[in-house]
Order: structure tokens, then C-alpha cells, then sequence
């Protein structure tokens, strides 16, 4: 069977170069990176190798990028290492409706510890008004997190324009960078961040490897306590297979991020021009200029989403429906919520992610494909052919 996989939001496989120099680490180059024998000193000199090959791609200092486990890591860190190494100044936080959930849980879980949350709400394309933030800092917010895209929608968020807003007003902005870096640009400096987290497994590294850009001003606490690693700031062996495959990763993403934009920014648009022109009654979801360059959302109606990707499965094409840390929850994305979708409509979302590798046969697959899912499913459907409202009257209120 033909095959187009187009999730690569959810898990891209570890390309060939990467693959290629972890080998060594297994059980070659195994010392411990602590040690100070020269076993050891080779091992931690390649990790500082690696650290300064993702610190390059952002526009940072080698010194400023901690690794971690994942991008789910990183937003955990930020977010409660400064709310712990700032409780002085103050018990407040703001973070956007429609973040990750290792965001939006970090905050709740603060809430627990008397911290006080505001979840700024966004406009039907999924952007956060920077006169909503402004408005929301109080003398005792002492942290701000807006993530750089949404893995869903694939909207970009005005990041500079509001991370200006808090450095006026001296509090830290993080922003969630794991959908965008690799598939956009992304720049420390220009973006004006204090924190910014970032994941090994958007550029064809493994799982299970992230990292952490900090401005030095910034006070941390770390979460994960023991030894001297990274610095104080993360305690534990590293996972040197891992940081040597993400620095790999982020050479070659930094060298061919140009081609890759304009690459898969042909192919969805071909994709999104193909389903309007070929389904009707189609949203499509997200910003749509300000987004992602290979991503494309939509909501069909009168379909229920969890079906239609298992019946794109059987004509061999992946995709998904919402974020794949939710995507088995079988609830109503609170990001499409978010955004003021009614919730039958939300209940049809599919989320295509292109990467490099993709090709116009695989779109062409999909749009051969799809229309008759589509009418498959409607034909079931006992809502199907009523005239519903794609938006709830009241919005992101």
C-alpha cells in the first residue's frame, strides 16, 4: 500500500546522520562525562560540542542552553524554576489558553501551592492580544509563557511584541518553542525571550532529548536535585547518546532550514487548496498566513475526528487529531475551544504536519483519497447536511 505519513508534529523518525554519530556513544565512547580521566574529559567535550551546535541554531550562547529530557521538561523547568527562585518578588503567573499541557498543568499545579494563574484567552485564529497581557501583569506576576506555534493550529504568536511588554514591566517571558524550531526560525535574540524551550525529536533526533535557552539574568531553581551536571542547574548522568544525536540534528537543520521552509510551505499549500476545492464544509484552523510553513489544520463537519484518521490509516495516511498528548483523550480540544469552534465541529479536527521528506505524491495521495472518507462518514452522520453556526456567538471571552 502507498504510504503518506504526515505527523511529523508527533514523532519524525531519527535521520540517518544523527543515527550515525550516536553509535559511538553506546558503547565506544561509553565514560561517564563526570569522570575526570580522559575517557571521561572526551566524552564531556563532545557534549559541549553538541550543546554549542543547538545553541548556534537559536542564536545563543553555549553557556545558556540546558539539556533536558524532552520540550515537555524544559516547560516545566522554566516555568516552576522561576515561580520557586522568585517567590519574593511575587505569586503570579500568566500563561495563554491554549498552551501545551506541560504549561497549562505546570501553572495548575502552582495554583496548588498558593500561586495565583491567569490563562489569557486568544481570537478565532488563535493569537494572544499583547493588550490582554499588559493588562493581566500585576506588581507580583513574576512570569509570563506564551508558546512560540501551536502544534495544533500551527498559528505563531507575536512572541517579540510580547516579551517586550514584560521586559518593561521586569517580568520573565518563556516561550514554548517545540513546535516552531526546526520548522521556522527561530531566534533568541530577535525573538527577545528569557526562556525558551526546545526539542531534539522536531529535528530528527530521538525522543527523549530537549533543551532549555536561559538568558543569565534569570534566577533558576532547579527542579531535579543530586549531582553538579549542567552546570548545578540539572543533577543526573546525561544522556550522551541523546545530546550528541540533538546536536547533529541542529547542524544540519540550521543548514537546511531555507529549502525545508520552501519546501513545505509548497506542498501545504497544495494540501490546503486541494481539500477546499475537493470537501465542502471544511474550517480551516489557525491563522492563515501567520502559521507554521508545513502545517495544516481543519475541522470537517459532521465528522467525528478519531474516525476519519482511522480510515485514512486503511488508504495509508497518517495524521492526526489535536495534539498527540491528547489525542487518545477523546474530549473536546481545549484549544479549539479556545478559539470559539462549536463542539461537533471541534470533534472533526485533523492536523497534517509535513516535514523535508514528504513529497507532492503523498498531498496528491491524500486529496485522492480523502473526499471519499469524507462523504463515507457524512452519509453515517445524524448531523449532517444542518445548518450550524461554525462559531460559537461569544468568543474567547
Amino acid at each position: 500500500m502507498y504510504t503518506a505519513y504526515l505527523d511529523h508534529a508527533s514523532a519524525t523518525p531519527v535521520r540517518k546522520e544523527v543515527l550515525e554519530v550516536m553509535l559511538p556513544y553506546f558503547n565506544e565512547h561509553f565514560a561517564n562525562p563526570s569522570n575526570v580521566y580522559d575517557l571521561g574529559s572526551k566524552v564531556k567535550e563532545a557534549i559541549e560540542e553538541a550543546r554549542a551546535n543547538v545553541a548556534g541554531f537559536i542564536n545563543a550562547k553555549p553557556a545558556e542552553v540546558v539539556f533536558t529530557s524532552s520540550g515537555a521538561e524544559a516547560n516545566n523547568f522554566a516555568i516552576k524554576g522561576v515561580a520557586f527562585a522568585k517567590q519574593k518578588k511575587g505569586n503570579h503567573i500568566i500563561v495563554s489558553s491554549i498552551e501545551h499541557h506541560s504549561v497549562l498543568n505546570s501553572a495548575r499545579f502552582l495554583e496548588r501551592l498558593d500561586f495565583e494563574a491567569t490563562f489569557l484567552p486568544v481570537d478565532q485564529n488563535g493569537l494572544v492580544d499583547p493588550e490582554r497581557l499588559a493588562s493581566a501583569i500585576r506588581p507580583e506576576t513574576v512570569i509570563a509563557s506564551i508558546m512560540h506555534a501551536n502544534t495544533e493550529i500551527g498559528t505563531i504568536e507575536p512572541i517579540s511584541e510580547l516579551a517586550a511588554i514584560c521586559k518593561e514591566k521586569d517580568v520573565v517571558f518563556h516561550t514554548d518553542a517545540v513546535a516552531s524550531v526546526g520548522n521556522t526560525r527561530v531566534d533568541v535574540n530577535a525573538l527577545n525571550v528569557d526562556l525558551l524551550s526546545l526539542s531534539g525529536a522536531s529535528l530528527g533526533a530521538p525522543k527523549g532529548i530537549g533543551a532549555l535557552y536561559f538568558n543569565k539574568k534569570v534566577r533558576l531553581m532547579p527542579l531535579i536535585h543530586g549531582g553538579i551536571q549542567e552546570n548545578g542547574r540539572r543533577a543526573g548522568t546525561e544522556n550522551v547518546p541523546g545530546i550528541i544525536g540533538f546536536g547533529r540534528a541542529a547542524a544540519l537543520a540550521q543548514k537546511e532550514l531555507p529549502a525545508k521552509i520552501d519546501h513545505v510551505r509548497k506542498l501545504r499549500d497544495r494540501l490546503v487548496q486541494g481539500i477546499h476545492k475537493k470537501v465542502e464544509k471544511v474550517t480551516y484552523t489557525g491563522h492563515p498566513d501567520k502559521r507554521l510553513p508545513g502545517h495544516a489544520s481543519f475541522c470537517f463537519e459532521a465528522i467525528e475526528g478519531e474516525a476519519l484518521i482511522f480510515m485514512l490509516v486503511q488508504n495509508g495516511i497518517y495524521t492526526n487529531t489535536g495534539s498527540a498528548c491528547a489525542s487518545k483523550a477523546l474530549k473536546t480540544s481545549p484549544v479549539l475551544g479556545a478559539i470559539g469552534l462549536r463542539a461537533d465541529l471541534a470533534q472533526g479536527s485533523t492536523v497534517f504536519t509535513i516535514d523535508a521528506g514528504n513529497t507532492e505524491a503523498e498531498i496528491d495521495h491524500v486529496l485522492e483519497k480523502l473526499p471519499a472518507v469524507v462523504d463515507r462518514l457524512r452519509a453515517l452522520s445524524p448531523i449532517w447536511g444542518k445548518e450550524i453556526p461554525e462559531y460559537e456567538e461569544k468568543v474567547c471571552t
